[in-house]
This record gives C-alpha cells, structure tokens and sequence, in this order.
C-alpha cells in the first residue's frame, strides 16, 4: 500500500483540498483509496457526508494510533492511503512523515507563507523520507509562482512541474462533497489534479 503524507505547519496552505482532490483522482482510477484525517477540526471527515460514493474511505484518527490506521487500512484493501494533518502538530505531522512513502508540502506563493515553511521542511528531514513541494493557489498573471518555486528549489527537494491554481471550482467542488474530477471533468482544475496524480505517482515509484 503506498502512504502518502500531506504535512504544513502552516494553517490554509491547502492540505485537505490537495489530500482530497489527491484522493478522488485516484479513486477515479479503480484504486481503494483511504484518507486518514488527523487534524482535529476534522474537514475532510465532514466533507465525505456529503457523499455518498464509499471511495474514498475517510477515517479520523489522532498521530499516536496512526500505525494502527495503515495497518486497518492496508488490511481493508486500500491501495493507497493519504494522510491530512493538522497544522501546528509538529509530532503528529513527523508521525505521519515517517511513516509515508512521500511527503507533499503545499505552499501558496506568498512572502508569509515561504517565511513559514522551514518548519515543515525540518520535521521533513528529521523524517528522512522524499518530499515534494506542490504550489497551490496560484494566479496565472502573477509572476509571485515562479519566484516561490526558485525560493523552494534551495531547500534541495523537487517543486511539482504541476501549480494548482487559484479557482473557483476547488471550492465549489467540496462544498458539493465532489473532487474537481468529478465536478468538472474537462475543466482546468481537473487537468491540474489529473496532472499532479501523475506527478506524485511518478515520485512515489521512483522512491519505492
């Protein structure tokens, strides 16, 4: 089963939206799919009510017990498990990290948001596993993407090729309790999805 951790020290990076979206993506794909929530306010938990699909399986859970949720997971049949977690959990996050077999840290493309991202990064390398950084609310007629993209490349870990914009339909799709696949299959946000599945996929093998 591959294990995926999405970690950020830093609350509205955009953990649950990529987690999710992550998630649905592969869902589409014919895998089981597990999403194990570890932040405590619990969004992606109460985003799957408003499902009714049962992939993926979104299970609450707390650092301490997640071994126990991989192994349930693995046991269940998942294919892959993503982990959300919670910002300002520095031992659940290393928990998570350590337990993956990739580490996807988002990071929007602000100044305040790249001040805070060595915090991650050291929880990151404390966990020895590979990482990768993904751009998230990006504007297209901004040149601020770029400039936080070679801002990331000194941390010696790969950016995503793939920047998930500044859209509306990432958050209309989980108000509806749908990944940007489903709601719009043929829009840009679900090629940016589609495309950055392929890219953790790829960085997941390569480290396996």
């Amino acid at each position: 089963m591959q294990t995926i951790a999405i970690i950020s020290q830093k609350g509205g990076s955009g953990k649950t939206t990529i987690t999710l979206n992550l998630a649905i993506a592969a869902a589409k794909r014919g895998k089981q799919v597990a999403v194990i929530d570890l932040d405590p306010q619990q969004s992606a938990s109460r985003w799957s009510r408003l499902r009714s699909a049962e992939n993926p399986v979104i299970v609450g859970g707390h650092g301490p017990n997640l071994a126990t949720l991989l192994e349930r997971a693995k046991d269940g049949g998942a294919d892959i498990a993503f982990i959300d977690t919670a910002p300002k959990s520095e031992n659940a996050a290393l928990t998570a990290a350590r337990l993956s077999d990739l580490v996807i840290i988002p990071c929007q493309p602000s100044n305040l948001d790249l001040d805070a991202i060595a915090d991650t990064i050291n929880i990151a390398n404390l966990a020895k596993r590979p990482t990768l950084f993904v751009l998230n609310n990006c504007r297209a007629s901004s040149a601020l993407p770029d400039q936080a993209a070679e801002a990331l490349a000194e941390y010696k870990a790969p950016v995503a090729d793939v920047r998930l914009g500044n859209r509306v339909a990432f958050v209309k799709s989980l108000a509806d309790g749908k990944g940007v696949v489903e709601s719009e299959p043929h829009g840009a946000a679900a090629r940016e999805v589609e495309r950055l599945h392929a890219t953790v996929q790829h960085h997941v093998k390569k480290a396996s």
